[in-house]
């Protein structure tokens, strides 16, 4: 086995973590809210099941990012899928920081005083 199967099959294996991440963590949002949707207020538990859900599409996106450019930068370097691989980074960077802002309600590099200010 090459060096480039190795770095393959680890950028691989950080894309699967992030796929789980993103399946396992929907799941459980999803099993918290249906067993306390009941015990909360309307608004509260779907506000919670969303910043749950959000959180774990976040994560796991983070984590397919990182098998993306590994894969591509260690195993395919053509300027052609360094190209791919920077539009599909633009792209997962841009839902990462739309969901941020609809999970948390401020953007990520805003501190938790632009929050206190907006209430």
């Amino acid at each position: 086995m090459q060096f480039t199967d190795i770095i393959s099959i680890a950028g691989y294996a950080i894309e699967a973590v992030g796929v789980l991440v993103i399946v396992i963590g929907s799941a459980i949002s999803s099993l918290v809210f249906l067993r306390t949707v009941r015990a909360r207020a309307e608004g509260v538990a779907y506000r919670c099941y969303r910043r749950q859900l959000g959180r774990s599409i976040i994560l796991g996106l983070e984590f397919l990012i990182a098998g993306d450019i590994i894969r591509t930068v260690v195993v395919a370097d053509t300027l052609e899928n360094v190209a791919i691989l920077g539009l599909i980074i633009i792209v997962r960077a841009f839902l990462s920081l739309t969901l941020h802002l609809e999970v948390e309600g401020r953007w990520p590099w805003q501190g938790e005083a632009a929050l206190a200010r907006r209430d």
